[in-house]
């Protein structure tokens, strides 16, 4: 896979790593990887969509190369972490690809910086602006708790198992997992978690692609999706089949077919509101 030139911004104790493969003129796309992995995640979409646009690519402080992480972790941090590096390199405009916390990542950089985003793809991630429901927020609230207790080779097992169906991909995730540790990976899930808020009737507003896993029990995605999307204006609702939280690895084949539609695809007129 090429990923381009390997570049390194040293912020808030940390060096974050990126790639940056430019074509021109041409649209960029912004990978996003979820919590625990790193930027290989994304190996087989960028070799699709590689030759039509710019590329910005990178491993989230406290992942891959990016470590250590330094003293603190919040999805407000990431959010300034990847405003900063566009405003390095000089990207006005992108579509931003999220998986999972990627995703978390990408809906926060939307409500805050709008007009920098051209169009979404959430894959296998909630929304962090929808009400919860009494349970959701139970167990939200004990997650903390039962997440500290579990030793750190069960909790790497299950969460491999419940993301991952393909068995490379399983082995893929444990060496990212175990890269980490369970101190990071803790403090990682968790503010992950706790960048939810409620957001009475706001709307992303944006060209968005909403994708799961037929096989994602985690969390409310499942659930959710189809809520969700009906909310929102532009949004297309794609279930990939034979896949599970990570589904863009699991069945690669059926999520890249579902991306190039949607990038290609110039008939959505977003209104400005």
């Amino acid at each position: 896979m090429d990923i381009g030139n390997n570049k390194v911004l040293n912020k808030d104790g940390c060096d974050i790593h990126y790639w940056i493969s430019k074509r021109g003129n041409c649209p960029w796309l912004i990978f996003l990887h979820g919590a625990g992995a790193d930027h290989e995640m994304f190996s087989e979409q960028i070799a699709a969509v590689s030759h039509n646009f710019n590329i910005l690519l990178w491993d989230t402080r406290g992942h891959g190369l990016s470590r250590p992480m330094g003293e603190h972790f919040s999805m407000t941090l990431v959010v300034d972490d990847l405003a900063t590096i566009m405003n390095k390199e000089g990207i006005e405009k992108a579509t931003f690809i999220g998986q999972s916390m990627g995703g978390n990542a990408a809906q926060e950089f939307v409500f805050y910086f709008p007009d920098r985003v051209e169009k979404l793809v959430l894959i296998d991630c909630t929304c962090n602006t929808m009400k919860l429901s009494w349970l959701e927020t139970f167990y939200l609230n004990i997650t903390p708790m039962l997440i500290r207790l579990y030793p750190w080779e069960h909790l790497v097992r299950e969460s491999v198992k419940a993301s991952a169906l393909k068995p490379d991909v399983q082995a893929y995730l444990t060496k990212t997992f175990n890269r980490i540790g369970k101190k990071d990976f803790v403090t990682i899930f968790l503010a992950t978690a706790s960048c939810l808020h409620y957001e009475k009737d706001y709307r992303i507003n944006k060209p968005l692609l909403l994708v799961y896993g037929e096989k994602d029990e985690t969390g409310n995605i499942k659930k959710i999706a189809a809520t969700w999307a009906s909310n929102e204006p532009y949004c297309t609702l794609v279930e990939i089949p034979q896949a599970s939280h990570c589904s863009n690895q699991d069945n690669p084949s059926a999520f890249n077919q579902a991306l190039i539609s949607f990038l290609s695809d110039r008939s959505i007129d977003v209104r400005e509101e």
